[in-house]
């Protein structure tokens, strides 16, 4: 990651830190160019907690220059902690941003909210410059507004060539997902409870020209994008309960969270969570309060064991027309001298990973399980499953590039250490011998 965390340091004209202030806060500063502006403000609030109803957040509503900008939800507790958003492209000279708590949707057990605003800067820095003026802001789904369920906690793009320059593509990480893929499988297959999804994507040529956008919409269908825009910001709006958008929709409250740039290389899309590991925390405690974590759930009922119990396995590799799963040895009194191996996909072939390139693997070990306990990392491969009666071609030989890192959470649901990584070419045939990597 680089780019706009290093253009908030080298473009800053404004920083400067005033006393914080209680639910509510008014910030007057000054620039002598136009340009896209974002704001680092710090906050917290009493007794709040995103894991417990009725104490989920305190609500903030921002406004620049009078007119409404979006609205931020300190999902992150009692504890101070940085937020970044856009505020726009905004004109040279004097310009207030005021912060105001909104007691309609903040949680009625929360108490008060102190903000402070650390900083506010020009973005300056190239591309930065570009894509943060052209990212996406995003209005809530109509069905989450007061309810404190599938925020979208981050934004990043990525910058694609193409033939006819460069493409930014824009995409939002959701606290969880209301609709779509169940919880334990969505673990198995991608490593998470979040919900990562690709919004917008915007080509610019040589001169920085539009030359085409398209966007995310119902049904995973990517159609150009024909909606309004405020400035470059296009406006959509999420609209199905696994958090496609649209180019329309009822809702006025919206969310701008600055737009940090990614570069994926050899990773998977999980990597933006890892570099900010509060992610997992939120995601977390989410499950818990909508009683989507259980003792020991059967696969297949939309709940999961507590994600501390779950091994975290980044992977790389081809795996064609076939289906790749792996399996945790773990030492345990019982098994001794033996290894205790835990099956990612728990035995059902649609918990298999079945696409190629960089993908997390979750898997939950028995209650009361420890980093410390885990010895060994197995890859299998396997046929994959099709639909009854469908053709099936005999699946070509998976190749494993890389366990980028292994991984499991604290007691704050935070990522520990990795355990172990691997870099190589490693063939694995359908139903052949798996391969092993031992942790040191």
């Amino acid at each position: 990651m680089s780019g706009l965390g290093a253009a908030l340091l080298t473009a800053l004209l404004t920083w400067w830190t005033p006393a914080p202030q209680t639910d509510r806060l008014t910030h007057d500063f000054s620039f002598t160019r136009a340009g896209e502006i974002v704001a680092v403000i710090q906050g917290s609030c009493v007794r709040c907690d995103w894991g417990e109803a009725g104490r989920e957040a305190a609500v903030l509503r921002l406004s620049i220059d009078g007119r409404y900008s979006q609205h931020l939800f300190l999902s992150r507790g009692e504890t101070p902690a940085t937020y970044r958003v856009r505020l726009g492209t905004l004109p040279p000279g004097h310009h207030q941003l005021r912060i105001e708590r909104d007691d309609d949707l903040s949680a009625k057990g929360a108490g008060p909210a102190t903000i402070e605003v650390l900083g506010i800067a020009l973005v300056v820095d190239g591309n930065d410059d570009a894509a943060s003026a052209m990212a996406p802001i995003v209005y809530a789904r109509p069905n989450t507004v007061g309810k404190f369920t599938d925020l979208p906690l981050l934004m990043w793009y990525e910058i694609v060539p193409t033939k006819r320059g460069r493409q930014f593509r824009y995409s939002v990480i959701f606290s969880n997902e209301d609709g779509g893929t169940q919880t334990d499988r969505l673990m198995a297959t991608w490593g998470r409870t979040t919900d990562i999804e690709f919004i917008y994507g915007v080509t610019v040529d040589e001169n920085g020209r539009i030359v085409a956008e398209e966007f995310q919409g119902p049904g995973h269908e990517v159609p150009a994008f024909k909606g309004r825009h405020e400035g470059r910001h296009p406006l959509l709006w999420v609209s199905t309960d696994n958090n496609m958008v649209s180019e329309s929709g009822p809702t006025q409250i919206r969310y701008a969270p600055a737009a940090e740039r990614f570069d994926l290389t050899n990773q998977s899309r999980e990597a933006v969570m890892d570099a900010s590991p509060w992610t997992y925390a939120i995601a977390s405690v989410e499950m818990r309060r909508e009683g989507k974590i259980a003792d020991d759930p059967p696969p297949g009922i939309n709940q999961i064991p507590d994600p501390r119990r779950f091994v975290f396995v980044e992977a790389c590799g081809n795996v064609g027309n076939a289906a790749l799963a792996l399996s945790v040895g773990r030492f345990s009194v019982q098994s001794q001298p033996a290894l205790e191996w835990t099956p990612s996909d728990r035995g059902l072939p649609q918990y298999r990973i079945v696409r190629d390139g960089c993908f997390t693997i979750a898997t939950p070990l028995p209650a009361g399980s420890r980093a410390s306990e885990v010895r060994a990392i197995r890859v299998q491969a396997y046929e994959r499953a099709h639909e009854k009666g469908a053709a099936s071609a005999a699946p070509n030989p998976v190749t494993l590039t890389r366990i980028n890192k292994v991984f499991m959470l604290d007691d704050r649901y935070l990522p520990g250490l990795s355990l172990v990584a691997w870099r190589g070419t490693q063939t694995l045939r359908a139903g052949g011998e798996p391969f092993e990597v031992r942790v040191p």
